[in-house]
């Protein structure tokens, strides 16, 4: 039975049983203390928790999750994967036990033929909370389950909770029996890899209070709404129905291990170390190929790091299995093929992902090639001196160029020379224990929901100011220092929660509105608006006049100026949108945005800089668009609707069912958007581009001024420019040529400078020469020159110096302070070196005493430090190094 066939054998099962089919979430999580979506229940946790009401009884999805928190143990076990999904039913209040029993024995035991999934009873074991007796007696009514294959275990492996005080309960959890063959007899209690869990079901039954840890925790009492959670893990129901060993062997996941088994030339199956690196390759091209269809692209933070680490743990696998060159062209078409019959995504935005990709594998050759001539050199210098590499290189091999210990080993073998593993194992745990504390940090940082869960329960807040400015309302809550509160004084920071609003919270890119809350007897200025939770729009204010009460009337008045410039901002981003896509293709679509009164952010998928003459179109298209006074129209419709009509939806934004869609000049720019616009583009005003760069190998990042501040941007351009051609005494049309003149001129007075001062210290040769002493067997100049014009005069004397040398074993070693900090630069002649002397052993040791680093050959090594007043020490050193 094929992957996608289980998925839509799931969804009809529960749709016919009254469950609505809630799509997959993005990857990429809404709850803040989450990077991805890490289980099927995380979209569903504001429902399951009470904070937000469900808006139905019972639901089933088939979600999308990614977990990479143990990536090391990817391609050992059968069933780790960083990307899985995760089938689950869920009931808000409506059935309980009884039901999810029922529902998961008819699901699994319903034979192919009449649509269920086919499993044999006598496969199947059942493990519960030892004191859920209802549980039990629930199995033995609605299964043919003997006793003896429903266990009993404790807190540690059959309770569920969050490990915060909220709700929690006992969980049943089904197991599939491989057979006898694959492990002990005993059931899941012995904990063997013969029976593989592949359906979960919570039962949220419990209120809980003073939680001490996972399995200690006071019982406040029954819920008044029971709910329902229940996982199964489509993996391990796929590898098990198709009959292959493991995940990484499914219809979705194996093409990808034979494409890259093909080009690597390898037999999957005849070398263990191989068939893990082979099921590695599979499972993070999948992951990655999923990730950059959810909006994430690679960079050194957050989402966008850990997706960097997954395709390079690709390119370093393959290269680990002899393959050197370029294989994502190879391997993503792979994984999209096996992918988009459940989701169509890929197929259609794989323009995009592929190009995500590939970029990314380019530039990490590069940093490869970078970190192998290290790592070359780290063990040729071991080599020379009989010592292991050291766990500090390969440390910073794999935190800076992403080696693995595996191929660092691997490389150093080949040559003959051990590497200090215990002293990189220690530093890899100083970094874990350093991500661990910094993520308890923000963890204990963070705000808790609960304290909006009753103010969400009293209903939506309804924002009205699309239409208007001033509105009138009523408080509904007030939490002060993070707790409710029944009054905010004068000088209190707090937070608002009103019926209705007129004040935009940040969304979409676009910041919060400015402005004011006032009622009878008070006035609070607002310093941010925010939805901590969906339909909840919370104000932060500070109280400047009076007292606020509970069930008060309040009235919100919009700052109307800025508002005018954040409508200008926000409209003025979706013309700049639809200038790139106009200028640079169609390929070229927003990638997050950040919009407020007078400036506005764009970040596009594009991987090269723009040139002056393209940011010229760009900027030249949008002010036309605004020229033209296009009508802005926006539009309430059903998502589907919009989608017909070409309304872009953008990556990392969601959309219920309803969507408000923007269009300027009808479908030249047509986007969902949430956000307040002008009502013509001629309102913008101005469009000044003002900055274009990278913000990542496949995306860049335009910034712009808008309206007034465009306008104040070229008056202070204008000024600067009549200040230049009056002081030049030049006109304006000539002022480009004059500053290239002088500029010209400079370089030349600089190179003539340069050029006397290399002379000059070229005087010194005779001088120097005469100063050399005979050091360890060598004839070694070491002096200190003062300050120099820069490094590189220092490194011309020094060969100099070495030449004058001639076939001796000499040695010489410079120091001086250029540009404020001290240098030192050691070259070495060819007997030198054959007498034990190394320039880069001798830059270190100097500049460990400057306070800084260096190294290169053992010919010519060039430090530094940040510390010129140990210029002479360092020479002392360095003397002593030598023997003197």
């Amino acid at each position: 039975m094929q992957t996608a066939e289980i998925h839509r054998r799931w969804l009809d099962f529960f749709e016919k049983k009254g469950h609505t089919i809630v799509p997959s979430a993005s990857l990429v999580s809404d709850d803040p203390s989450l990077m991805f979506t890490v289980a099927g229940m995380v979209p569903f946790v504001p429902y399951l928790s009470g904070l937000v009401p469900a808006p139905f009884p019972r639901a089933t999805s088939v979600q999308k999750c990614i977990r990479t928190n143990d990536i090391e143990e990817v391609g050992k076990t059968p069933r780790h994967g960083t990307f899985f999904q995760m089938c689950g039913n869920f009931s808000f209040g409506d059935y309980f036990k009884e039901g999810a029993i029922r529902f998961a024995w008819e699901l699994l035991t319903t034979s192919e033929a009449e649509g269920g999934l086919g499993f044999d009873a006598k496969d199947l074991w059942v493990t519960v909370y030892e004191e859920d007796e209802e549980a039990i007696a629930l199995w033995k009514q609605h299964s043919t389950l003997p006793d003896e294959r429903i266990q009993k275990l404790g807190k540690d492996t059959n309770y569920w909770s969050t490990g915060q005080p909220g709700p929690a309960g006992p969980c049943s959890e089904i197991f599939f029996d491989l057979g006898p063959e694959h492990g002990i007899d005993g059931g899941p209690a012995t904990d063997d890899d013969r029976y593989v869990e592949i359906w979960n079901l919570v039962f949220m039954q419990y209120e809980v209070a003073d939680v001490r840890s996972k399995t200690d925790f006071t019982i406040l009492g029954e819920l008044p709404k029971k709910n329902i959670d229940t996982g199964l893990g489509l993996e391990r129901v796929a590898f098990i129905k198709q009959g292959v060993a493991n995940m990484y062997e499914i219809d979705q996941v194996r093409p990808v291990l034979d494409r890259a088994a093909e080009i690597a030339g390898k037999t999957y199956g005849a070398d263990h170390a191989d068939d893990v690196r082979l099921r590695v390759i599979a499972d993070h091209v999948r992951s990655g190929l999923m990730l950059i269809a959810d909006g994430v692209t690679p960079s050194n933070e957050g989402r966008g790091y850990i997706l960097r680490r997954l395709l390079r743990r690709v390119t370093l696998s393959m290269r680990l299995l002899g393959v050197e060159g370029p294989c994502f062209a190879e391997l993503f078409p792979a994984s999209r093929d096996a992918m988009s019959t459940a989701y169509p995504a890929v197929a259609d935005d794989f323009d995009f992902i592929s190009r995500a990709a590939y970029a990314e594998e380019k530039t990490f050759l590069r940093t490869l090639a970078s970190g192998i001539q290290i790592l070359d050199s780290a063990v040729d210098s071991a080599k020379d001196a009989g010592v292991a590499v050291t766990g500090d290189t390969a440390f910073l091999l794999h935190d800076t160029h992403g080696f693995p210990i595996e191929l660092t080993l691997e490389i150093a073998e080949e040559a003959g020379v051990p590497v200090d593993a215990a002293v990189f194992t220690e530093l890899m745990q100083e970094q874990r224990d350093r991500a661990k504390a910094d993520a308890k940090a923000k963890k204990g940082q963070r705000a808790d929901l609960s304290i909006y869960k009753e103010l969400r329960g009293q209903g939506e807040t309804l924002f009205t100011g699309y239409d208007e400015l001033v509105h009138e309302s009523r408080v509904l809550g007030i939490v002060l220092d993070g707790a409710p509160a029944r009054e905010a004084h004068e000088g209190d920071i707090a937070e608002i929660v009103l019926s209705e609003t007129s004040l935009f919270a940040e969304s979409g890119g676009q910041d919060s509105d400015q402005g004011v809350i006032v009622g009878d007897g008070f006035e609070a200025e607002v310093l941010d608006v925010q939805k901590p939770v969906p339909g909840l729009i919370v104000h932060t204010v500070r109280v400047v006049i009076g007292t606020i009460g509970l069930d008060v009337r309040a009235e919100t008045r919009v700052d109307a100026d800025y508002r005018r410039g954040a409508t200008q901002a926000h409209s003025g981003t979706h013309i700049v949108h639809a200038a790139l896509r106009e200028v640079l293709g169609q390929s070229a679509h927003q990638a997050g945005s950040y919009n407020k009164a007078g400036y506005l952010r764009l970040d596009f998928t594009h991987s090269d800089a723009l040139s002056p003459e393209t940011k010229s179109e760009i900027e030249e298209i949008s002010n036309l668009a605004i020229r033209s006074d296009y009508d802005v129209v926006t539009r309430e419709m059903p998502l589907d609707e919009a989608k017909a009509l070409g309304a872009m939806a953008l990556f990392g934004e969601k959309y219920g069912d309803r969507v408000r869609m923007v269009d300027i000049g009808g479908p030249w720019s047509r986007e969902l958007c949430a956000g307040t616009h002008v009502s013509s583009s001629a309102e913008i005003g101005m469009i000044s581009l003002i900055s274009e760069s990278s913000v990542g190998s496949t995306n860049r990042r335009v910034e712009s001024l808008v309206g007034i501040e465009a306008f104040r941007n070229f008056a202070a351009e204008r000024a600067i420019v009549q200040q230049l051609s009056g002081g030049l005494k030049v006109p304006r049309t000539e002022l480009v040529t004059k500053v290239q003149d002088l500029g010209a001129q400079l370089r030349a007075a600089e190179k003539k400078i340069a050029a006397l001062e290399a002379e000059k210290l070229g005087q010194r040769v005779p001088q120097l020469l005469a100063s050399a002493e005979q050091l360890g067997g060598v004839r070694a100049v070491l002096a200190s020159l003062g300050t120099v014009g820069s490094a590189d005069d220092l490194r011309g004397l020094a060969l100099t110096l070495r030449e004058q040398l001639g076939s001796e074993p000499g040695v010489v070693v410079l120091a001086g302070e250029a540009g404020g900090k001290p240098v030192v630069i050691a070259a070495t002649t060819q007997a030198g070196r054959e007498a034990g002397a190394r320039a880069g052993a001798l830059v270190r040791v100097g500049a460990q005493v400057l306070g800084g680093g260096g190294g290169g050959k053992d010919d010519l090594a060039q430090g530094g430090g940040t510390d010129a007043t140990k210029i002479d020490a360092a020479l002392a050193e360095i003397r002593r190094s030598l023997g003197g």
